[in-house]
């Protein structure tokens, strides 16, 4: 016989904190006390809390898509190899949940890279570097903020921001920038997921949530890479840069 759950609560209570509070104790204990198995019942009340503790934090709700644009490049720990910045643009969505202080969950899609250059010896005109790489990414972006409400002047706020970011790496493309130099660095040489911080200043003005933040990469996205008739150079390279994007609330 499949379990039963009873659940029942007021919709008023949902505009009182401590009226809240209440209703996740008691869906809590329902579910604890209906469920007969631990793992049913690990599973249940993990997302209930997730759920539920969403629900109590969001006094208020907006939601909505986004564009934007980035600057980033990949950093290297070589004096000796240089990277130079790319520009693009963001595409994506937010819901924010709460108000002075909310939780902001996006998804967000842009290209991003950088290209290296290790110094190069011109011949006729010709670069000769052993070292003359561009790399594209496309990425799927997935932050997520907690941030505190600075000034509200009811028709408009400015905010602050800060939290961590997961970001899986769906395609990756190298290209020598000198035909006559092959690729040094590999697409197998690119990580394929990367945990980052991002943190940075944001206004609402009527229906629109314009934002600027700074992120930077936690774990190395390239690691060694061997150089044809010469030693393996370790990179340790690291994505990081600014973001600006400009928001439109739904509701």
């Amino acid at each position: 016989m499949k379990p039963r759950l009873t659940v029942s609560f007021s919709l008023a209570a949902v505009d009182n904190l401590f009226a809240k509070n209440r209703i996740l104790i008691g869906v809590v204990v329902n579910l604890h006390t209906n469920l007969k198995t631990s793992t049913m019942k690990k599973t249940i009340l993990i997302s209930a809390f997730i759920l539920l503790g969403s629900v109590i934090m969001a006094q208020g709700i907006s939601f909505g898509p986004k564009i934007g644009y980035t600057t980033n490049k990949l950093s290297s720990d070589k004096s000796d190899i240089k990277t130079d910045l790319k520009s693009n643009f963001l595409f994506g969505a937010f819901l924010r949940l709460g108000d002075k202080i909310y939780l902001q969950p996006e998804i967000n899609y842009f290209t991003s890279g950088s290209v290296f250059r290790m110094p190069s010896v011109s011949l006729d005109g010709v670069n000769l570097s052993p070292f003359d790489d561009e790399i594209t990414m496309k990425n799927i972006q997935i932050p997520l903020y907690i941030g505190y409400t600075l000034l509200d002047l009811k028709l408009a706020n400015v905010r602050a921001m800060a939290g961590p970011t997961a970001t899986l790496i769906l395609d990756k493309e190298v290209k020598p920038l000198e035909a006559v130099n092959p690729a040094v660095i590999k697409d197998s040489d690119i990580g394929d997921f990367q945990w980052g911080f991002q943190f940075g200043l944001g206004a609402d003005v009527l229906m629109f949530a314009l934002d600027i933040q700074y992120f930077i990469g936690l774990n190395k996205l390239i690691g060694e890479v061997e150089v044809p008739g010469g030693n393996p150079i370790v990179l340790d390279s690291r994505p990081s840069g600014f973001m600006v994007s400009l928001g439109w609330k739904i509701f």
